[in-house]
């Protein structure tokens, strides 16, 4: 079923970075800078319904009363009042029918970011999910988004974590289970700043059929119908093809032994630029 809905995975902006695991990043000069609410108020403000209710999702973050002090001043300067928290910290809240009942009315909900893996281990098989799922799949006018870990669990199988050294490894990345609202690409967030090219290779690898989207920070993907990607922010987006692999020994290698691919595709796409991911391929 193509759902009607939209998808924004935005490579993140407000974590704080992981010692070890950050580079330096100039922007280029006249660059548009937009952060993630604007990105998302520019699309849920034309939505042709008079007061507009966002529902963000805290879940992921271990410091939700900090996030959602931020996240209001920042959509109230975007022109957004009706912004509303679900501080989800158990599965028995994620069954709550004021909760539910809050996501049948909005129009966009939101994932912060913090930890993806305790984010999916929550909301997974809930009530709220499941909500949020057929609305989705339902209202041509509803959005779901989400930032760092909010975005990484968005697709069907994700990155629950990983060690980044100057060698690709056996046990160095973890992938697990995400919320399946698309099946076709695995995300990892914070892309450029932390360094992640070699672990989404290695991702795509044990995962050819999914498509590796690599996300700069205040830069994001905009999903329509399930397939048609749109990139906005600041920053780019490195897509990672791994259908015409022709050599690994990601699957055999030992721990001992470093891991080899052989002809990875690799796509860069920026602001204004269209990519269709079934066909993958950039779009005119």
């Amino acid at each position: 079923m193509i759902p009607k809905g939209r998808l924004i995975i935005i490579g993140g902006h407000e974590d704080k970075g992981i010692e070890g695991e950050n580079l330096t990043v100039i922007k280029r000069k006249n660059a548009s800078n937009k952060d993630h609410f604007e990105i998302l108020s520019e699309l849920i403000s034309k939505i042709p319904r008079s007061h507009h209710v966002i529902e963000i999702i805290t879940t992921a973050s271990s410091i939700p009363e900090e996030m959602e002090d931020t996240y209001r001043k920042a959509y109230k300067n975007a022109g957004f009042t009706k912004v509303n928290f679900i501080r989800i910290e158990n599965i028995m809240e994620a069954n709550k029918d004021e909760y539910i009942q809050r996501i049948k009315f909005c129009h966009a909900v939101f994932f912060t970011g913090g930890d993806q893996s305790s984010l999916i281990s929550i909301l997974t098989g809930t009530n709220v999910l499941i909500e949020i799922k057929q609305k989705y799949l339902m209202d041509e006018h509803f959005i779901v988004a989400g930032t760092s870990a909010g975005a990484m669990a968005i697709p069907e199988t994700i990155i629950e974590g990983g060690i980044i050294r100057e060698a690709l490894m056996k046990d160095d990345i973890k992938i697990g289970p995400g919320f399946n609202f698309i099946d076709d690409i695995i995300v990892d967030t914070h892309f450029i700043k932390r360094g992640r090219f070699a672990r989404l290779c290695h991702a795509v690898a044990l995962h050819p059929t999914l498509l590796g989207i690599g996300l700069g920070e205040d830069t994001a993907l905009i999903i329509s119908n399930g397939n048609e990607a749109k990139c906005m922010g600041s920053g780019m987006v490195i897509i990672i093809d791994g259908s015409q692999i022709t050599k690994t020994n990601v699957t055999q290698v030992t721990s001992d032994n470093q891991i080899i691919i052989e002809n990875l595709k690799v796509h860069i796409i920026a602001e204004g630029s269209n990519f269709l991911i079934k066909e993958r391929k950039i779009s005119t």
